[in-house]
């Protein structure tokens, strides 16, 4: 979903000219950000606008099964409900994620037996000293946020045909919200806290999410998003891009199986917990090479986790 900040301002001037959320968010932005400032939206109008308006004229026979809608017929006993206005947003910035970027998805399956001992391990202590769960987001954060700083070309935006390479790793987190809606938080600087930072980091910014009291500055200035599948036991996913980053990571349930590991005295086969990582990338800036290192390096971090690691 469109997570930058719009004033008053620019949003009566949206309202007035008509201009969809998909296309404010559409908008580039000179504040802070990326926030999108009254110049910023006036220009959009006299000169942006036009070309895209433009641009659909000379491209009409090519985008005309893109406009056609399937008609929906509602049948006896089937119940409607308007989407309210947060699903909105999030269903016009999912279809322009698909529209812009070229999705491409790769998956690896990680070994994080080491990494389930440890949290078991200091997950109690945790608890009881700061009166707050522990769970493993914490460590795929860091494991994230290192990755990010061995590839920061995947710690990008695409602006047309220029790669903007973000200097600070902001990681969104995304939170299901009681009302069923989704909304990503985001941990800023990641790379610069411990594993207590970022669990404390991250279990603030759920609960404030669950309870509908993020601030504005707490939805923006993403540069990577992750989503857990595995919350809802489901073992992987293909995530839509959050729009404008450039890739995100989803984290399936961690589940013991069988499997074959190498000794000096010959294979052995052993259970271990496995759990499935998949990446969703834009192929318009990031190739399979990268984002496939990328992935495996993120995995890497994960299987060869600091078992003495303090929290």
């Amino acid at each position: 979903m469109d997570t930058r900040f719009y004033s008053p301002l620019v949003r009566n001037i949206a309202a007035k000219e008509r201009i969809s959320p998909e296309e404010l968010a559409s908008i580039p932005g000179s504040g802070r950000n990326g926030r999108v400032r009254k110049q910023d939206i006036l220009e959009w109008i006299q000169h942006g606008r036009k070309k895209v308006e433009d641009s659909s004229r000379v491209e009409a026979p090519q985008t005309t099964v893109e406009k056609a809608r399937p008609s929906i017929s509602v049948w006896p006993g089937d119940e409607v409900i308007e989407m309210d206005r947060v699903r909105k947003l999030i269903a016009d910035h999912m279809v322009m994620s698909k529209r812009t970027a070229a999705h491409v998805t790769n998956i690896v399956e990680a070994d994080v037996t080491e990494l389930v001992m440890w949290r078991n391990k200091v997950k109690d202590e945790f608890e009881a000293r700061e009166k707050q769960k522990f769970t493993f987001m914490p460590a795929v954060t860091h494991a994230v946020a290192c990755a990010l700083r061995d590839f920061p070309r995947v710690n990008i935006s695409v602006d047309g045909y220029n790669i903007i390479v973000r200097k600070a790793v902001n990681i969104g987190i995304a939170v299901a919200t009681p009302d069923g809606n989704l909304i990503v938080p985001v941990v800023k600087n990641a790379d610069q806290l411990s594993l207590t930072g970022l669990a404390l980091e991250i279990n603030r910014l759920a609960d404030l999410a669950r309870k509908g009291k993020l601030s504005p500055d707490d939805i923006q200035g993403g540069t990577f998003s992750i989503t857990n599948f595995g919350t809802f036991r489901n073992l992987m996913g293909t995530p839509v891009i959050n729009q404008p980053q450039a890739a995100i990571l989803a984290v399936g349930t961690i589940e013991k199986k069988p499997s074959v590991l190498e000794t000096p005295f010959g294979d052995v086969i052993a259970i271990r917990h496995k759990m499935y990582l998949s990446l969703t990338y834009d192929h318009r800036a990031i190739d399979g090479a990268l984002g496939g290192a990328f992935l495996r390096r993120v995995a890497d971090y994960l299987e060869k986790f600091n078992t003495a690691a303090k929290v």
